[in-house]
């Protein structure tokens, strides 16, 4: 799932003044805002200054203060540049400890602008109260840039919109103040580079109250059942909340809807709220439905119409909604075939079409399309969430858009979805878990389970439903910059931790799915994302991520789909198509795009594994299957595409389905399968019954009980792959010395994926990070995050390096990434290993090269992404666990071996598939000889279907193979003991002992 972007309001400036401006006769004295002389710094919030933003590293334009002799005001000017592919711009944030400044006395806002005559739209934002300026009101209109030179831009305060997405929820209350402004915003255009030069920004004229009244109702939709009231809430409201100087009218009036007069009162009216009326007074109508002697009806309509005289009216027509009622699909008794089957039976081809659209929350505003258009679902994007980050929020933001959906006459649940892929972490204080990667190297399913129901529990009491994970790839190539949301590189690993679809779902028949504290879960991204080649990607600047896998029909039934199988097998609710190509040779077809291959959606997940769930195209996905976009919809509908991500080209997919099923270019047969399931699955979640949050669970958000499973996964997935001389565990009694980029920095400890789709670093979300975790542990401990303080005096050093954040193709290799340390770490781990002995933690989403160093370094752990959970990881470096860790991907001795993997012919890593040493236990005593017995005994309990015994005989062998191994390393050792730890994981005990004995005599 890509990162949503910014809307940009389409709102048009309506004056462009020449040059001079004059100022009216009766019009106070401009109030500066920014002059740019030096008065504004650049700085970030919480202090006040200007700072630049955007949706990837290099969206964010430069900014600086020039000297120029034709400078509108004093000698400098703000100018910069930028090329922006997604969304950015620059913001001034009045600092958050002092007062925010009131405007409400001032007609609105100018500034000068050079332009550049590039016809491109510019938007300008104010940020309207609220507690500071990162959680206020957006107010936004734009200008045309269709002009050269400087020109002064006036925007009146009344030609500002209130901006539809990333708001507070609901608004702090839908009205420009102006009491408490805490500064502006400017986000510049997209799709070519340009330059921009700003000055003078200052408040012009003077407040006209006429202009700044509105009427608002507290709701755009009223639902009631047959016979009850509906109680409509009309409020004035205004513009620095000053009383009314002439009266406000308001006249009321049922009327239109397909409602009929003999199912309410009609209601019809007039009211005045007269001068000097306080902004916030309310009045309120009530429309009283009546009974008929239908026993079913669908639901039906009855818009009150307010027309205002002296104010704003409401920006739509609040409606009454007559519950459906009495119909077999509303019956929870039914089965859901049957209930399916009625509903379908009822729907038009756009009601279905409909269903089958999904939209980005920041793309549909307030919600008026969910009803106009009838969508079936919503999803946020990774970084797309309420402001407040809260779970209330998110409740109350999810809430207020399934309110929508009873608009319409069948009343269809909305099912909601997000990227909660490492627990709910697009939620600031959720239980952040460690990546699957970690999770891969815990080996341990049962906690993979519990992990997934964390998840499930504190999404569900946000009110979303639906969870776009797991992620079944098997990485193939570490320079994917997805490796992370990897299990790893073995498809049995990738299987054995699929219980986490147990964890988020429940039962595999779905009977669990209503339960709050269980979501729909989607295995993706089906099929082969971990195996595409480095260099077939032709997204961007990606090198990899989106490219093309190339495999033989059995490579991909071995690697890629065995996963996908199992997670059908358990039930998994949804499934989402690739990005990537795929390249079955000798198929004759070459690469084509998994959005578009009715072979493998149709033909094999739907029809020869079975599965009866929906499939959901990942964001935009079908837009780069080549053709035209009326192509992209057929062809990846008729492959098999149930329902598709099109974030905000919604209204442009909903009605090209359309025109293809009326053209005879998709069935009606494919829609009405297509919805089926997706009905199907919101009947199984219970949708219908309970379309609102239950928040009932939302207390245990973030909680002690939560962040335990969390902590106890940071422990198990801790891989200590060299220890020399038992350094680790460490004793209290130490005195320690840390070090290290990623020793307190709770961003890069949680990844990607983590607040924000690319996550970042600093103190992004609640949690302990590895150093304050060590600080509860130690009795004396000093750190330098450089290694610049003094080192001498030290029993030992911790090192803790690593990568920054990245997702997805961002953080390809190649891609402004690659597996080496930073300098600053490289220079860390030098000095301070020169220095004593020392333990280096690896906080990473793949493995990184460290062959260089490693015979400098005694203990080395690879950590993984742990999460908010930093005392999982001590818990491990100071003995209150042992190390219990398996490498779940291969970790090389360079770049130029990738990719590696286990069963390749040429096998020559660092460590191998599986390696991990323990501090659990003693290694067992004995030979070749042992290793011999152990082999007899496991293979005995392979026939006897023992499996705890025979994973625990091979276990001891694996503990007396890396004992004589230790870091000598060699292809030899190297292939059979991966081989071993694919065996084991297949069952086949005796023989994984076989290739561990062969392992042992080459060691």
């Amino acid at each position: 799932m890509r990162r949503t972007a910014l809307l940009v309001s389409a709102a048009l400036l309506t004056s462009l003044l020449p040059l001079a401006v004059a100022r009216a006769a009766d019009d106070p004295p401009p109030v500066p805002v920014d002059r740019f002389e030096g008065e504004v710094p650049f700085a970030n919030p919480p202090a006040g200054g200007l700072f630049t933003w955007g949706g990837d590293t290099d969206d964010p334009p430069t900014l600086r203060l020039s000297p120029r002799d034709d400078a509108p005001e004093g000698s400098q000017v703000l100018s910069g540049t930028y090329d922006i592919s997604g969304y950015g711009g620059f913001t001034h944030d009045f600092a958050f400890a002092e007062p925010a400044p009131d405007w409400s006395d001032r007609k609105g806002i100018r500034f000068w602008w050079e332009g550049q005559d590039n016809g491109k739209k510019v938007a300008f934002e104010l940020k309207d109260g609220g507690a500071n300026g990162e959680a206020s009101e957006l107010w936004t209109t734009s200008f045309t840039d269709d002009f050269t030179g400087w020109k002064q831009i006036e925007i009146p305060f009344t030609d500002f919109a209130y901006r539809t997405d990333y708001q507070p929820v609901g608004g702090i209350d839908h009205v420009l103040g102006l009491t408490q402004m805490w500064g502006y915003a400017v986000t510049l255009p997209v799709g070519a580079p340009g330059r921009f030069a700003m000055d003078g920004v200052e408040l012009y004229g003077r407040a006209d109250q006429s202009l700044r009244a509105s009427v608002l109702t507290d709701s755009a939709v009223y639902p009631v059942d047959e016979g009850g009231t509906a109680t409509v809430k009309v409020t004035l409201a205004t513009t620095g909340s000053a009383p009314i100087d002439e009266p406000v009218t308001v006249a009321y009036e049922t009327a239109g809807g397909s409602a009929s007069t003999s199912d309410y009162t009609p209601l019809k009216g007039e009211f005045t709220f007269p001068a000097g009326t306080a902004s916030g007074t309310a009045r309120t109508l009530r429309v009283h439905t009546l009974k008929d002697k239908a026993a079913s009806e669908t639901a039906e309509t009855i818009p009150l119409k307010l027309t205002v005289t002296g104010a704003k009216a409401p920006a739509e027509t609040p409606q009454v909604v007559i519950d459906a009622h009495g119909l077999p699909y509303l019956n929870s008794k039914l089965p859901v075939r049957k209930r399916v089957a009625d509903l379908l039976s009822r729907m038009s081809l756009a009601e279905k079409t409909g269903q089958m659209t999904q939209a980005e929350r920041g793309a549909v505003g307030t919600g008026a399309d969910i009803a106009a258009d009838g969508l079936g679902s919503l999803l946020s994007g990774g970084g797309s969430t309420p402001m407040p980050n809260t779970p209330a929020a998110w409740a109350k933001m999810i809430d207020s858009f399934q309110l929508r959906a009873q608009a319409t006459r069948f009343q269809i649940p909305l099912v909601y979805g997000v990227d909660a892929v490492h627990g709910h972490n697009n939620l600031v204080g959720a239980t952040v878990m460690p990546h699957n990667i970690g999770i891969g190297a815990t080996r341990d399913p049962r906690l993979a389970q519990r992990t997934g129901a964390v998840t499930a529990a504190e999404v569900r009491a946000t009110g979303i439903p639906w969870d776009f994970a797991p992620c079944l790839c098997v990485t193939r190539d570490e320079r994917w910059g997805r490796s992370y949301e990897s299990f790893g590189e073995d498809p049995a690993l990738v299987e054995s931790m699929e219980t986490v679809i147990q964890g988020l779902q429940g039962a595999r028949d779905g009977r669990d799915l209503k339960d709050d504290d269980k979501v729909l879960a989607t295995a993706k991204h089906f099929v082969g994302d971990g195996g595409t080649a480095y260099g077939s990607s032709i997204t961007g600047t990606y090198t990899i991520d989106q490219g093309v896998t190339t495999v033989t029909r059995k490579q991909l039934e071995a690697i890629h789909l065995a996963p996908y199988r199992t997670a059908v097998d358990r039930g998994v609710g949804t499934v989402m198509p690739s990005y990537s190509s795929l390249d079955i040779v000798g198929d004759g077809q070459g690469p084509v795009k998994m959005h578009a291959r009715a072979d493998m959606i149709n033909g094999v997940l739907k029809d020869k594994l079975g599965f009866d769930g929906f499939v959901i195209s990942d964001w935009n996905g079908i837009d780069q299957i080549p053709g035209d976009y009326a192509s992209d919809v057929r062809t990846s509908v008729n492959a098999g595409v149930d329902m598709v991500m099109a974030p905000y080209a919604y209204k442009d997919f909903h009605s090209a389905l359309v025109q293809e099923v009326r053209a005879g270019r998709v069935s009606e047969r494919r829609i009405d399968d297509a919805v089926s399931r997706i009905l199907t699955q919101k009947f199984r979640l219970g949708l219908f019954e309970k379309p609102y949050a239950d928040t009932s669970g939302a207390s245990k958000i973030g909680s002690a009980g939560h962040r335990a499973v969390a902590r106890e996964a940071a422990a198990e997935s801790q891989v200590l792959l060299k220890n020399s001389g038992g350094l680790l565990p460490l004793k209290k009694s130490q005195k320690v010395y840390v070090a290290g980029s990623d020793a307190d920095d709770i961003g890069n400890q949680s990844g990607g994926w983590t607040v924000t789709w690319q996550g970042s670093s600093g103190d992004i979300t609640p949690g302990t990070t590895i150093l304050e975790t060590m600080r509860k542990n130690s009795a004396q401990l000093t750190y330098s995050k450089d290694a610049s303080a003094p080192t001498g005096g030290y029993d030992v050093g911790v090192v803790v390096v690593g990568e920054t954040p990245y997702a997805e193709g961002v953080g390809d290799v190649g891609n402004g990434h690659d597996l080496e340390l930073s300098a600053a770490d490289k220079a860390a781990v030098d000095k301070v290993c020169a220095a004593m002995r020392c333990a280096v933690l690896i906080v990473s989403g793949r493995p990184q090269l460290i062959g260089d160093r490693l015979g400098g370094i005694d203990a080395l752990v690879a950590s993984w992404l742990p999460g908010t959970e930093g005392d999982g990881v001590a818990d491990v470096l100071y003995g209150r666990r042992a190390f219990t860790g398996r490498l779940p991907v291969t970790w090389p001795r360079s770049e130029a071996q990738l990719p590696i993997n286990v069963g390749d012919p040429t096998y020559d890593p660092q460590f191998p598939y599986g390696w991990g040493l323990t501090t659990r236990t003693k290694v067992p005593e004995g030979g070749a000889a042992t290793l011999t017995a152990l082999g007899t005994a496991a293979g005995a309990a392979e026939r006897a279907g023992a499996g705890d015994r025979g994973r625990a005989l091979v276990e001891k062998a694996r503990l007396i193979v890396q004992r004589k191994a230790g870091s000598r390393m060699t292809a030899a050792v190297a292939a059979p003991f991966a081989d071993a730890e694919h065996l084991l994981l297949t069952g086949r005990y005796g023989e994984a002992v076989r290739k561990l004995t062969q392992a042992y005599r080459a060691a």
